[in-house]
């Protein structure tokens, strides 16, 4: 193999490459996924999830702006 080819097969597999990584994020949002060790329809449930939110936005992680949260609730699972 010529030193040419080599460049440009380098070359064109690292641009496949950082496209592909650029690809996964379409809504420019971070993804966070928050697993919790009780059901859903738990009493205390909407407060934990409302703390839990509310510990994020004081870093600076707002949910729907710069962050996705999927809330799972491992009692739920069967």
């Amino acid at each position: 193999m010529r030193r040419r080819e080599f460049i440009a097969i380098l070359g064109a597999g690292t641009v496949g490459w950082s496209l592909a990584g650029h690809a996964q994020q379409t809504d420019g949002l971070r993804r966070v996924g928050a697993l919790f060790p009780f059901r859903e329809n738990a009493p205390n449930t909407r407060e934990v999830v409302w703390a839990f939110a509310q510990a994020l936005a004081r870093f600076g992680w707002v949910e729907g702006k710069n962050v996705r949260i999927d809330y799972r609730f491992a009692m739920d699972q069967r």
